[in-house]
């Protein structure tokens, strides 16, 4: 067994849904939740949600284009390179892409608790949902 796995991101699709890249179930990655999210101007490329159900913490990461990401209220112009932390749980967020192209690359675990797989990503993948 090799001691990594690599990827490009282009490869890692889910053909139900071409805006997603779902990486933590391409990696079978464990320790956190990990995705990249596609979207054209105009489109939410972070669906509106909060995380108090799975209590996790999310850092997410522009890389490409622009968005407009909403938390708890407040807007966050974010061209690429932009990163935006989101310790509270219960913040509502939410990310408009501003323009063709864009990425957003997002992280979340739990903070002083083990991460445990939500397995919605398999669900989706493997025709659940």
């Amino acid at each position: 067994m090799s001691s990594y796995k690599a990827a490009h991101l282009d490869d890692i699709k889910a053909e139900q849904w071409p805006y997603w890249a779902p990486i933590r179930h391409h990696f079978d990655i464990g320790a956190f939740g990990i995705n990249a999210w596609r979207g054209t101007s105009g489109e939410e490329v972070i669906k509106r949600h909060d995380e108090t159900e799975q209590s996790h913490e999310e850092l997410y990461l522009v890389l490409s284009g622009r968005a407009t990401f909403t938390v708890g209220g407040d807007e966050i112009p974010a061209p690429a390179g932009t990163i935006v932390y989101i310790p509270d749980p219960s913040a509502e967020r939410l990310a408009v892409a501003n323009e063709d192209g864009t990425v957003v690359l997002s992280v979340g675990a739990p903070r002083g608790r083990t991460y445990e797989v939500a397995g919605w990503d398999t669900q989706y993948l493997e025709g659940g949902a």
